[in-house]
């Protein structure tokens, strides 16, 4: 069982795993305050045999595993010195002191304000987003990742994604995989092959976070069914935090898979305006969409939502309400990535935002909510810019996903063309991923919820 990979740093061998053990210093009802290298942090409770000094592991908010004390030790001891080395180095990578030099005055004077701990408004992420000038722009990215490392220090949250189905009954506009593309092979994983692949990427890699995607479907009762075998089997094998992606199923579907062991739930807004929503999506309502997420919300879920960026006929004063919505929904990590048009989309002939934009947006999300925030480099940034992965680090973002989908049906789970990691095995993504995240002082771990 592998549950951790090695990584040279200063020709020493340091040992990180997908998750520290923390131990438990309160309990509160439902919810237990743990311990990580003095860092307090607060999680979700669901298990019955729980005490103080015990020790836990934590993903996405909630434990999902209690460990044995000298297991949990000889871990922590392995970590240690590592972790604080990663610390030091992060925050030499977000120093607070930053050049200014040729930088957009009125942004310093906005910049500032949220340093020293005031708010943004709409006005202020609105002007942010107009923001041209290379100096200005590095200056945002900077003063987002300083706060970033301020409030969150280096915690980087490592998710894998399994696309189960690439089946789908919507036809939104800029899709690959909706029902308008003809040419697309369709498949469905069986429960069997659904979970061992989530069980292999738990046992042989080490995830304890998997997200488990498809497009919507068509018959949501039989749907429905499917992800209870598959959430179930997992569950029945191993302890991990499983989050759902699965489009609008269905205010009852959620119920079910909710009580199926289910308890993040990944969805989208696409945007907050009424009207282009409707455009993108025939037949489809905004509200509908918001009240399935306000709804897995009100069950327990941990919701990862957000917007597109670059939408056609997208305005910034759309994108600055894109944000503010995501922060007014109190979702648990915020996902915002670029249009990318797909050759059999209806939208083939449009072209996607630039990079700087996406990086303001990413910014922009740290700046509205600093001190919380779980911000996504989407795997769509990284096929707009081999370096997204990289540069949305250092602008604000602290989490990535990694695709853990067998190639065969990878291959077929064709939302945008020329997906990054479409073509790249699990290890080689795990130890670019880690390489990455040592270079940068990050740990690749999910230290609990807010």
């Amino acid at each position: 069982m592998v549950w951790f990979w090695i990584l040279l740093i200063t020709n020493e061998s340091i040992i990180m795993c997908y998750a520290i053990p923390g131990r438990i210093e309160a309990i509160k009802g439902n919810r237990v305050i743990v311990d990580y290298f003095g860092e307090k942090k607060e999680a979700i409770n669901e298990l019955k045999d729980l005490s103080i000094g015990d020790y836990i592991y934590a993903q996405g908010g909630y434990v999902i595993e209690k460990v044995p004390s000298d297991y949990a030790l000889s871990v922590l001891d392995l970590w240690r010195e590592s972790f604080f080395n990663l610390q030091k180095l992060d925050m030499s990578l977000s120093s607070s002191v930053l050049p200014r030099d040729g930088v957009d005055e009125k942004l310093i004077n906005i910049l500032d304000r949220l340093i020293y701990g005031g708010s943004a408004s709409r006005k202020d992420i609105g002007y942010i987003l107009t923001i041209s000038d290379k100096k200005s722009l590095d200056y945002i990215y900077k003063t987002a990742n300083f706060l970033r490392q301020k409030h969150l220090k280096n915690s980087c949250c490592v998710h894998g994604i399994i696309e189960i189905s690439n089946q789908c009954s919507c036809a939104c506009a800029y899709c690959g995989i909706s029902s308008l593309n003809q040419g697309l092979r369709r498949y469905k994983m069986s429960v069997e092959e659904a979970v061992k692949v989530a069980v292999d990427a738990i046992d042989r890699y080490g995830f304890k976070a998997l997200v488990l995607q498809s497009g919507e479907p068509a018959d949501k009762d039989e749907f429905i069914e499917y992800c209870e075998a598959i959430i179930q089997g997992i569950r029945a094998h191993k302890a991990v935090f499983l989050c759902i992606s699965f489009g609008e199923i269905g205010l009852r579907g959620l119920e079910r898979l909710y009580k199926a062991g289910a308890r993040g739930m990944l969805m989208r807004f696409e945007t907050s305006n009424e009207n282009l929503y409707s455009r993108l999506h025939p037949n489809k309502m905004l509200a509908s969409r918001l009240e399935h997420i306000r709804y897995a919300i009100e069950l327990g879920y941990l919701v990862f939502t957000g917007a597109l960026i670059g939408l056609p006929g997208q305005t910034i004063e759309d994108i600055v309400e894109d944000i503010f919505l995501v922060r007014e929904l109190n979702a648990e990590m915020y996902s915002f990535g670029p249009f990318i048009p797909h050759e059999a989309s209806l939208l083939s002939k449009a072209s996607p935002p630039d990079r700087d934009m996406v990086l303001k947006v990413l910014a922009a999300l740290r700046f509205v909510d600093y001190k919380d925030a779980r911000i996504l480099v989407t795997t769509a940034f990284e096929t707009l810019d081999p370096e997204a992965r990289r540069r949305g680090l250092l602008a604000g973002a602290n989490s990535v996903m990694l695709n853990i989908t067998p190639l065969e049906y990878r291959r077929l789970y064709d939302i945008y063309p020329d997906r990054a990691w479409s073509e790249t095995g699990v290890e080689e993504q795990i130890e670019s991923t880690l390489t990455l995240l040592q270079s940068l002082g990050r740990a690749p771990t999910d230290l609990g919820v807010r």
